[in-house]
């Protein structure tokens, strides 16, 4: 396993969402380099059907093998909820979703064993987040919420817009007069409106980023298989982002989300793979 150790982690997302992703395993993990793939062409996934998003995610783990790539996570709830098991059968490096990491930390978190969960349409159609809870703790109740335009309202950079906050009304007005005690926040975009979801659930509610929780699971499996990064590379650690549409744009917004400057991303045919 030793070659592999200076090998990048591959993570890739609908968009700009699992960014929050890898501003996480920056932290968790500071020595490994890693390669995202963002498919800004193609996003959002959360209203394509489990063929569509399997045959997307096949398409970006063949290019990120083109990386040597030592691991994968998919920084996608939808994706995590419909193609993981489908490409963990197929390809032979280990690929992590976000969605079992989410579901457990919201476990631990609840104290009257009231999860919400909020995704896309796909995710939420899945069940994935209430199958996992209930195989975690049968007792658990779980109300599920899709909330679809939070995906757009990230990428086109509306965080701070007024409509923003009528629209986070619209989609949780119904959870927020139930007594769940934690809300996983079940798509990657989301964490980008956290403090404005928090703000209007209110603090008593626990807000779960499955993204922290992925990071450790990535910890854990690297040091595991004994592929962990030892730091010696001189240079530290490298990043290099890759998009299957606007670069610039994605550029701009990855400044905003990365505790470093992002000084290039590049454009891929995605459909070639």
């Amino acid at each position: 396993m030793e070659c592999k150790k200076g090998a990048p982690v591959g993570v890739f997302d609908s968009g700009v969402g699992g960014l929050t992703v890898v501003r996480e395993i920056i932290r968790q993990l500071p020595d490994e380099n890693i390669v995202y793939f963002g498919d800004t062409a193609r996003v959002p996934y959360g209203s394509k059907s489990q063929k569509t998003v399997i045959r997307f995610s096949e398409q970006i783990i063949r290019f990120l093998k083109t990386k040597q790539v030592k691991a994968i996570v998919i920084a996608c709830n939808t994706a995590s909820a419909l193609a993981l098991d489908a490409v963990r059968d197929e390809f032979d490096v280990p690929i992590l979703g976000v969605v079992v990491p989410g579901a457990r930390a919201a476990v631990k978190a609840t104290r009257n064993q009231k999860i919400g969960v909020v995704g896309t349409d796909a995710t939420v159609r899945s069940g994935m987040y209430t199958k996992i809870i209930r195989e975690l703790n049968p007792r658990i109740q779980v109300l599920e919420k899709a909330c679809p335009l939070f995906v757009p309202l990230v990428e086109e950079g509306f965080k701070e817009h007024a409509v923003t906050q009528e629209i986070i009304e619209y989609y949780l007005e119904s959870l927020r007069a139930t007594d769940i005690d934690a809300m996983i926040l079940g798509c990657t975009h989301y964490p980008l409106l956290r403090s404005r979801i928090r703000a209007y659930m209110g603090e008593d509610i626990q807000i779960v980023n499955p993204a922290y929780e992925t990071a450790l699971d990535l910890k854990t499996l690297l040091e595991e298989r004994e592929m962990s990064s030892d730091g010696r590379e001189a240079s530290g650690s490298r990043y290099e982002f890759y998009v299957s549409d606007t670069a610039e744009k994605f550029r701009q917004f990855a400044n905003t989300v990365m505790p470093f400057h992002v000084p290039e991303t590049n454009v891929v045919n995605i459909e070639n793979y």
